[in-house]
């Protein structure tokens, strides 16, 4: 009887002690899953913080970009900080860059818009672990991860294509730009005038700077007129040229003489055509770069692999494009 008291007291223990082992076993089982799901749920609802920088936030065509971001950021669950100089400003500009890095921000989107200025920030920005996405402008010869925008060069051929189209090849021709030291600016002149240059009709005879401002392309397009009053052709490269142009041409009655090409569809360049005081525009998707430019930053803080270059949409617009969509046309 002793022994069998003693067989049951131990086989009793053992399972007591077995209870214990199995029970804290399965707990701690249970709290590394639990903190593994905390964990993934964290992960899921973590915000990233893009800053976008535009070259001025006072523009039409940049709100149009922040307005895709806005719909990229609803979209991804990441957060968009615009901020940036509210007039073109390149040291502010570089300066607002800066302070994205030393934030810490988790990436940063904006424009290449010269090497020499443009190429050192979006360097310092990668070496900090920072990565940067170019858009409407790159910088192809900095360390930045990729660009979304306008093939810029192209959408200047277009535009003198459409030139040579509907002056039939006789235009004396004056350039309006918005900055010369912009390289998507200067892009957008160089794929005109290499287009162009062999047409025998055509010649051109001046190029100014509009600073990307109306009253600076009206200003410079009454330059122009008063230095080469047979000018029959006005080429703007930024959003608020060809306005500014139409505006002398106006002034001047010459709206019926004198043809305007200009770039971007603001809804006053779009009404300006319809009213037949602008002849075409060249446009671009402002608002799929601002959204494409965040999915594509996602995507790289999530180490997903983006493809370097995305062109998006470059083409040209007359009255008639309007007119098929249902516009009725304007006297």
């Amino acid at each position: 009887m002793g022994f069998l008291r003693r067989l049951l007291t131990t086989v009793l223990c053992l399972g007591f002690i077995a209870s214990v082992f199995f029970s804290v076993y399965f707990g701690m089982k249970a709290l590394q899953f639990g903190d593994t799901v905390m964990k993934t749920e964290a992960k899921a609802k973590r915000t990233y913080h893009f800053v976008l920088v535009p070259e001025e936030m006072d523009n039409d065509y940049w709100r149009l970009v922040e307005k895709g971001a806005r719909a990229a950021e609803k979209d991804f669950g990441v957060t968009v900080e615009y901020t940036g100089p509210e007039k073109a400003d390149t040291e502010q500009h570089i300066k607002t860059i800066d302070m994205a890095i030393a934030s810490k921000a988790d990436g940063i989107i904006t424009q290449g818009l010269n090497e020499k200025a443009f190429d050192p920030i979006i360097n310092k920005a990668m070496q900090k672990g920072i990565p940067v996405v170019t858009v409407d402008t790159d910088s192809p010869t900095s360390e930045r991860i990729a660009y979304v925008g306008t093939d810029n060069y192209y959408a200047g051929v277009l535009a003198g294509k459409a030139l040579i189209h509907d002056t039939k090849g006789k235009a004396i021709v004056g350039i309006i730009t918005g900055r010369f030291d912009a390289s998507h600016q200067r892009l957008r002149v160089q794929g005109f005038r290499d287009t162009v240059k062999n047409v025998p009709g055509i010649k051109i005879v001046a190029i100014e700077e509009s600073k990307i401002t109306r009253i600076g392309a009206a200003e410079k397009a009454s330059k122009i007129l008063d230095e080469h009053p047979d000018v029959t052709a006005f080429y703007g490269t930024s959003a608020l040229d060809a306005i500014g142009i139409s505006q002398v041409a106006e002034k001047r009655h010459l709206t019926s003489s004198l043809y305007i090409i200009g770039f971007d569809t603001l809804p006053e360049t779009l009404n300006l055509i319809r009213t037949r005081k602008i002849d075409a525009t060249v446009t671009q998707q402002p608002y799929e770069m601002g959204y494409k430019s965040v999915a594509l930053m996602r995507d790289i803080v999530e180490k997903k692999k983006v493809p370097e270059i995305t062109n998006t949409e470059t083409r040209v617009i007359h009255l008639q494009d309007l007119l098929h969509k249902g516009d009725a046309p304007q006297p």
